[in-house]
């Protein structure tokens, strides 16, 4: 039986007992996204848009969606650590109670999981769910295979003064998950989410995500995801945001960990004066293999958006980025930058970068660029010069590379966890933290 024929069998056996097996649209709609592919099977390098990313390896291994779980208490600890805010936790896919902490939310604000918005408020769940035609066919499998993921509402006007944490944690053998996670935020709302995606080290695992946002008139929503399963996982993501007329939207990708790492991010501007910030750090060693795909949709006037993704690749890693602009007729003010860096660090390391524009109005200010170099030897040897041994300038340099990146991250708590999960990939890493 091949890769696509088990997820359409694993389908059929268990799409009675998915969360929301009782609503017809809901039922309906995974239905067709199991049709879709089934029909086209897993993305390939044949495709455009995967032309740089092949996914044989992970059409060879096997996963089981109902793998027994361990003990994951202690990782959790340890990513909280002390810091406050309101945690929701889900192991392989299912949602622990005992792991989190909500803490008192601010008024207008709900927070809970994508099985109880179905069964309480259908109606709010299915204006955010999405449909089986959005993104590829490996999108169309979360669809159809979703039971859980977070939940996220925020009424108007309502101020989330803490960061929401959402953990997903791959803990089980072999284990399969298909988190679905819907953020709203209503008009004038504020909101700060933080997606953890970790694992058991030398865990072999499959998390296939899709996180989806509406964000409204004047309402403001900050999104960080930060990857950090072990580097035998696979783990495909997609970002898919809506924004409302002077609205505000922040992405951050950080990408640390899995053996391949695909994302796909993207936001359309629905109002006038919306603005929006897509940011990434990856970190590819060994045989890794990470993927950014991007897409701001200027479909409305006089609204802005920054881009900027910052790579480091070293071993045999490989890094690619595709970043596409498109500003739609009568679209006119547009202001949009992107930009991807790469740093080599070995003769084997690989940059794959593709920024593009496409244009179609008069009156806009559109930039795009890419670079792809190695350390320089004169700032080595300045470092070198001021007492420093080659490891530690070098780790200094690297980070330095990525600081740029991390220093956009919002709030501060969010950008100390990001910058210290990065400094723990370098030789070098306990000094960087002095120095930080």
């Amino acid at each position: 039986m091949s890769s696509v024929q088990s997820w359409v069998a694993d389908f059929s056996a268990r799409h009675q007992q998915l969360p929301g097996a009782t609503l017809p649209w809901l039922t309906a709609m995974r239905k067709r996204a199991i049709d879709r592919y089934a029909a086209e099977g897993w993305p390939s390098p044949k495709k455009e848009d995967w032309r740089h990313t092949s996914l044989a390896l992970l059409e060879q291994a096997s996963f089981d969606t109902q793998a027994a779980s361990h003990d994951v208490a202690g990782m959790v600890r340890a990513l909280r650590a002390d810091e406050n805010g309101h945690w929701l936790v889900f192991v392989d896919g299912r949602h622990m109670p005992s792991l989190g902490q909500l803490g008192a939310l601010p008024a207008g604000v709900r927070l809970g999981t994508l099985a109880d918005a179905l069964a309480h408020e259908a109606d709010l769940a299915q204006q955010a769910f999405g449909s089986e035609t959005d993104g590829s066919s490996a999108a169309a499998l979360n669809l159809a295979l979703a039971g859980d993921g977070a939940f996220v509402h925020l009424a108007r006007g309502a101020v989330l003064d803490e960061p929401v944490h959402v953990v997903f944690v791959a803990s089980g053998d072999r284990a399969a998950a298909f988190p679905r996670n819907l953020y709203v935020a209503e008009a004038g709302a504020h909101g700060n989410i933080v997606e953890h995606y970790i694992g058991r080290e030398g865990n072999v695992t499959f998390t296939n995500t899709i996180t989806r946002l509406q964000v409204a008139a004047d309402a403001r929503l900050t999104h960080t995801r930060l990857q950090q399963e072990a580097p035998q996982a696979f783990h495909l993501a997609g970002v898919d945001a809506e924004q409302d007329e002077k609205s505000y939207f922040a992405s951050h990708s950080i990408s640390l960990g899995a053996r391949i790492a695909r994302h796909d991010i993207a936001t359309r501007f629905q109002g006038q004066r919306a603005e929006s910030l897509l940011n990434g750090v990856y970190v590819a060693d060994g045989q890794r293999h990470v993927d950014h795909h991007t897409l701001i949709g200027h479909d409305q006037p006089n609204c802005v958006s920054h881009e900027h993704y910052r790579g480091i690749l070293a071993d045999r890693g490989r890094g690619v980025f595709r970043g596409r602009i498109l500003v739609a007729p009568g679209a006119d003010g547009t202001d949009a930058i992107q930009r991807n860096d790469s740093l080599l660090l070995s003769k084997l390391a690989r940059s794959d970068s593709r920024p593009e524009l496409e244009i179609y109005a008069e009156d806009v200010r559109c930039t795009h660029g890419a670079t792809v170099g190695q350390l320089s030897e004169d700032s080595l040897f300045y470092l070198m010069a001021r007492g420093l041994d080659e490891t530690h300038a070098r780790n200094v340099l690297i980070y330095a590379f990525v600081l740029e990146g991390l220093a956009r991250i919002e709030p501060e708590s969010v950008r100390r966890r990001a910058s210290r999960a990065v400094r723990a990939l370098m030789p070098g890493g306990s000094m960087l933290e002095e120095l930080a």
